[in-house]
């Protein structure tokens, strides 16, 4: 953890209506009575889990009528930052709006306390936050996001340790919570172009991704089946290559509100626009950009990956590129470069003619290195890094030192041996793989999401510190607005305690218990998160 962790500070001060003197008894065992409850974790419903916690038997009730969040006196921030006075409006209905966890009756440990709480006072010590900065993460892999963005993980904390009787009274114990993420990268992949998702599902995703303390939005936001983006500069390829030019589309007002929607809860967007393969959508509005394929000595009518040979080709990624860098603020763009079928350059004239002129012989994988080496100058000049899958780094393209490497294919050993690979060579990486949760089947398969884990390999220390963390990825072949949030969630959750809480965090029946609570605190807040198996939740989803 390097020392920009360390010069943010957050503390989170109550305010009480009365004190007697009962001083709190803290340990490591957590809540007494939730220890007593049957199926209950010492850490309550926790999620993820902090990395260090400690939990008194002193509980105090929440006042109500008057409990507030407010700037404390000495904080550097005030009320002119909308994004901690949005936070506190959000937090304020989650606490008190019914976002608390139903309890057993007290166990025989259990000492009320005297004390209510009437507000939450939120100190940041820091004297230069900068409350309209986005999240990033620096190129030396250091957890340098926004300092209100701990802030934010900070109040879901607090909101996850409220908690009420069974006459609706909300109370928390009096606890010391020492957090911070294991890894900087956290996200969740969304394929708007397999099937297009609503706007209003994407924000909802957003939310959810707050509560489960994820920090990367990857859009995958075009593919083969549409062009849903609508650009500003090349407006026909949405035109022919969406589902449809009016209804199917994000526009810049779109894209525009995703972005700011994610950076008040903390979360970067990433966009992924993939090539050289992949793109039988861009071609529908874009002449001349994709490789027509030939049948014997005739054209057959249908088009393979972008034609690596043209110069306009470039020429178009240049303007594209400039203005996907002016529309995405993060420092990153992901530049796919994945699966990329050999068979329509095989069968062209003119490429095979080119790969005499420039000596590659049959290597197609030279002529795809070609077009990935000038794509990544030009995205270069953008002032933007470039996030690839696999297949470009196991092709020998050459790499800036700061590209991130996304792993996504194989079996356990066979992604295990290409992170250790891909760290050997110096570059920082990130795991997909055995978190694809478009892949489905019947029992609680986040047990297999919860036990991997992206530092699973043989390899030095060094190398562990280059892998910044992972992504469960949703595609969309099977998943539309109708199914994407019970499929994804809590599924997710599991995907994000393994990238936010301690190595060591490995009790699986532990999980089980905070998980059941934690998705039915989600259930609660209005996210359809679907069950980890038969039970209940006090407060039952009640559809749209």
């Amino acid at each position: 953890m390097d020392s920009g962790w360390m010069r943010t500070v957050l503390v989170l001060l109550g305010v009480f209506g009365s004190c007697r003197g009962l001083q709190p008894d803290y340990t490591e065992q957590g809540d007494p009575e939730l220890q007593s409850a049957s199926g209950s974790s010492k850490y309550g419903s926790l999620w993820p889990l902090p990395q260090k916690v400690q939990i008194s038997d002193v509980s105090f009730r929440l006042s109500v009528s008057g409990f507030r969040i407010r700037d404390a006196k000495e904080s550097s921030a005030g009320p002119s930052c909308s994004l901690l006075q949005n936070a506190y409006r959000r937090y304020y209905e989650y606490i008190l709006g019914g976002a608390g966890v139903k309890k057993q009756k007290p166990g025989k440990n259990w000492r009320s306390g005297p004390s209510e709480l009437t507000e939450l006072q939120v100190w940041i010590t820091s004297p230069d936050s900068d409350c309209d900065a986005f999240p990033s993460v620096t190129s030396d892999e250091s957890w340098m996001t926004s300092l209100f963005t701990f802030y934010l993980l900070g109040l879901e904390t607090f909101s996850q340790l409220v908690y009420e009787d069974e006459y609706g009274a909300k109370s928390i114990n009096s606890s010391v919570i020492s957090d911070f993420p294991r890894f900087a990268h956290r996200g969740i992949l969304l394929d708007t172009s397999r099937h297009f998702l609503p706007i209003k599902v994407i924000l909802a995703n957003l939310e959810t991704m707050a509560m489960n303390k994820f920090n990367v939005f990857h859009w995958h936001i075009v593919d083969d089946p549409s062009f849903p983006y609508l650009s500003r500069t090349f407006p026909q390829l949405s035109q022919q290559g969406a589902y449809h030019p009016y209804t199917h589309v994000y526009t810049p007002a779109d894209v525009k509100m995703v972005i700011e929607f994610a950076r008040l809860r903390g979360i970067r967007v990433i966009p992924e626009f993939d090539t050289p393969g992949h793109t039988q959508s861009w071609g529908k509005g874009q002449p001349d950009l994709l490789t027509p394929c030939y049948s014997g000595s005739t054209p057959s009518g249908t088009f393979g990956p972008v034609n690596p040979i043209l110069n306009t080709t470039y020429d178009f990624m240049k303007q594209f590129f400039t203005e996907v860098s002016t529309v995405f603020p993060d420092g990153y763009v992901h530049l796919g470069g994945d699966e990329v079928d050999f068979s329509c350059w095989k069968s062209n004239p003119d490429i095979k003619k080119f790969m005499d002129q420039q000596g590659f012989g049959q290597d197609y994988s030279k002529l795809e290195s070609f077009y990935i080496q000038k794509l990544l100058d030009i995205v270069t000049t953008t002032k933007k890094g470039y996030m690839i899958w696999q297949e470009v780094f196991d092709n020998g393209v050459k790499l800036k030192p700061d590209t991130i490497i996304h792993v996504w294919k194989g079996t356990q050993q066979q992604y295990q041996n290409e992170m250790a690979n891909i760290t050997s060579s110096g570059y920082q990486t990130l795991l997909s793989t055995p978190w694809y949760l478009n892949r489905i089947s019947y029992g609680q398969d986040w047990q297999g999401h919860y036990k991997a884990d992206p530092q699973d390999f043989k390899g030095t220390e060094a190398q562990k510190k280059l892998v910044i963390g992972g992504e469960a990825c949703l595609w969309g072949e099977y998943v539309d607005a109708t199914n994407l949030t019970p499929r994804l969630w809590p599924r997710a959750s599991a995907v994000a305690e393994r990238l936010w809480s301690s190595k060591d965090v490995k009790d699986i029946s532990d999980a089980y218990n905070r998980l059941t609570v934690h998705r039915c605190r989600m259930v609660q807040r209005g996210i359809p998160a679907e069950p980890l198996f038969y039970g209940f939740c006090p407060h039952e989803y009640k559809g749209i």
